[in-house]
């Protein structure tokens, strides 16, 4: 007991001279003390870039080959995969059936020409004898009426023809322009049929490559179009190929499409390269570098000063020695800076060491700022 008592009076004492320490009153938590960081000041500069697209190679046309009559593949005149011309003949259905049925509409055509002559005769004869009142006005009628109908029956005979002599002309097929052939996809004695998948005949030269731009950039790759972009060409478009070589020709901006894809927010840019080597095949992945000459408002910042967030870039802004959270739309990186499209403005001052510290609003404590890589 007499233990206790004594435990007792030294808490009290302790506890009072705790108090008596700090004048009576207790503390609560202290603000921690600002953040020390190093910033840079925005401000337009000059720089010269390169943007990168995925990219696909397409034909600038391509066409299926495919019949429009029926019958058996009996001729296949060139090989897989050559260079074909227009005109050039690649296949041939059997034509048995169809100049027999050329020959059948022309001998029914020389029918109805023997069928007209005769009503006409008989027509000329009754129009005279009707003259002298020597027959009844109805049996001149009635051969008049024969007439013409002998000549309908001719019209209908000579579009028989030209019907039949189309599926004759169509059982030949051609190519319809300079360009490369596939594989065939039907041998000789293959039955086929309208719409039957042939081959694929594409051009080659030049190819096509496409890329998906944001809409924001329709104005800036619209001015690609004109006749001072056209005259600096070989330096706006280059393409990589998938070994990582530079293609060795310049691309030309051939068109923008004609609508913007609403789940993306992209349009398709198709760019034109001369491929007078067959390097670019149709379906080649590749990628499309966009060179950019910037005027002098291009804003620069280092890259460092970038905190990626859920896939968003934000910075931290100095003002009143604060830090607040701005978002940003960033461009290329050019070596260690890179180039900001939205959300800074010439003048402001962001973080550059220390990011990983701040919160949005946090105290700050700059310190003198230097040259980047000093």
């Amino acid at each position: 007991m007499r233990n206790s008592l004594q435990w007792i009076g030294f808490l009290s004492v302790a506890v009072a001279f705790s108090l008596t320490s700090c004048g009576g009153k207790p503390t609560g938590p202290q603000a921690p003390p600002p953040t020390a960081v190093s910033v840079y000041t925005v401000a337009p500069g000059n720089a010269t870039y390169f943007d990168s697209y995925p990219a696909t190679a397409t034909p600038l046309n391509q066409v299926d080959i495919k019949p429009q009559v029926a019958g058996n593949i009996v001729g296949i005149f060139f090989k897989d995969g050559q260079q074909v011309r227009k005109g050039m003949k690649l296949y041939e259905i059997d034509q048995q059936q169809y100049l027999a049925a050329v020959n059948q509409a022309k001998a029914n055509v020389a029918v109805a020409k023997a069928n007209l002559d005769r009503s006409q005769q008989d027509a000329d004869r009754y129009l005279q004898l009707a003259k002298d009142s020597a027959i009844a006005k109805q049996t001149l009628d009635h051969q008049l009426a024969d007439l013409e109908a002998s000549k309908q029956q001719l019209q209908a005979a000579q579009a028989g023809v030209a019907s039949v002599e189309t599926n004759l002309k169509y059982s030949t097929i051609y190519a319809p322009f300079n360009g490369t052939i596939g594989i065939s996809q039907v041998k000789v004695g293959t039955a086929v049929y309208p719409q039957t998948l042939l081959n694929q005949v594409s051009t080659d030269d030049p190819m096509a490559v496409d890329i998906a731009i944001d809409q924001a950039q329709i104005p800036e790759f619209t001015n690609y179009f004109s006749n001072a972009a056209k005259t600096r060409k070989d330096s706006i478009f280059t393409a990589v190929l998938p070994d990582g070589s530079i293609y060795p020709y310049p691309g030309e901006l051939y068109l923008l499409d004609r609508s913007i894809d609403p789940t993306t927010g992209t349009l398709k840019a198709r760019i034109t390269f001369p491929n007078p080597k067959d390097e670019l095949k149709a379906g080649l992945t590749t990628n499309i570098r966009v060179k950019h000459v910037a005027s002098d408002s291009t804003l620069l910042i280092p890259f460092k000063a970038a905190v990626e967030q859920l896939g968003e870039y934000f910075v931290y802004v100095a003002d009143n020695g604060h830090a607040y959270q701005h978002k940003i739309t960033l461009g290329t990186r050019i070596g260690g800076m890179v180039v900001v499209r939205s959300g800074l403005q010439p003048g402001e001052k962001v973080v550059v060491e220390g990011v990983q510290k701040l919160r949005d609003s946090s105290a700050i404590n700059p310190s003198p700022e230097r040259p980047i890589g000093k």
